[in-house]
């Protein structure tokens, strides 16, 4: 299958030429025809299925290319880099279109995010705890809310965010006069009464929610003392050479001693942990 056979616009269809993208994902042909056709999606998909673009596509496709003051699309995200990374999204595929877009997290400035809403933004990507702060402030409205997008439902919940979603869900139309859209890793029972209570007769479709490129993972294993494993650490490294690297580790402490070792002996790595700046964060 091809982007061709979605319903998209020839406009879009150029943008995603552009961005270097020739096929859809299973999910992404699953869920851009009924989003498309104004129905509501309940999707299940995993991180790295492309379930941003399928549903960030067909709502450009929805909105068009003009501009409007009040907000008529929300995406709740529970992460402040899963929003910033669905904005990214919008912004790339809104390409040179008039549309406005906004993202919305805490843990940085309040006025460039407070001037955006004054500025006028058509689309809102948010975690919830300072899209609250600023409804409450009478910074924006819902009452335009055209389509509302719940992403990673199942992360809400874990994070303890479902009130608050709960929330501004009530302060959009009735779930009759929106479009809503709701994608989570898993379709758990509380998922799905969610989806009872805000969505109207959902679509579901799924990706292989079990097996994601697992095909591409090769797992590895090395029974190693403790003592022993950061020179196993340093010597894996040197092997793998210039290939991007995560390392998970269990407390702070061990994290900065990890980073001091890896800077002593040449590489170039940074301590990612809840207490750090957000700006840094980004960076």
């Amino acid at each position: 299958m091809s982007f061709d056979s979605l319903g998209l616009s020839p406009h879009l269809l150029a943008t995603i030429e552009n961005a270097g993208y020739t096929q859809p994902t299973p999910i992404q042909s699953q869920a851009i025809p009924p989003i498309i056709e104004g129905a509501d999606v309940l999707g299940a998909a995993q991180t790295g299925t492309g379930k941003t673009a399928a549903f960030v596509l067909p709502i450009l496709e929805r909105l068009g290319t003009s501009h409007q003051k009040k907000p008529r699309v929300l995406v709740l995200a529970p992460t402040r880099e899963l929003a910033a990374q669905v904005a990214e999204s919008v912004a790339t595929y809104a390409g040179d279109t008039k549309l406005k877009h906004t993202v919305v997290f805490g843990g940085v400035g309040y006025q460039p995010q407070i001037s955006a809403f004054k500025r006028g933004v058509d689309i809102v990507v948010a975690t919830p705890g300072r899209l609250i702060d600023y409804y409450k402030q009478k910074i924006y409205t819902l009452a335009a809310i055209e389509v509302a997008v719940l992403d990673e439902a199942d992360r809400m919940f874990d994070l303890g965010f479902i009130d608050d979603v709960r929330y501004l869900f009530r302060k959009m139309p009735p779930a009759g006069e929106r479009q809503n859209l709701l994608f989570s890793a898993t379709l758990s029972h509380r998922v799905l009464e969610l989806a009872y209570e805000h969505m109207n007769a959902p679509e579901t479709v799924k990706s292989d929610t079990e097996r994601v490129n697992i095909g591409a993972i090769t797992q590895t294993l090395y029974h190693v003392s403790k003592d022993d494993k950061m020179a196993l650490l340093i010597g894996l490294l040197r092997e793998i050479g210039d290939a991007r690297t995560l390392i998970f580790i269990n407390t702070k402490r061990v994290a900065e001693r990890i980073d001091d070792t890896l800077a002593a002996n040449g590489f170039n790595a940074a301590t990612l942990s809840g207490d750090v700046a957000q700006n840094k964060r980004l960076r």
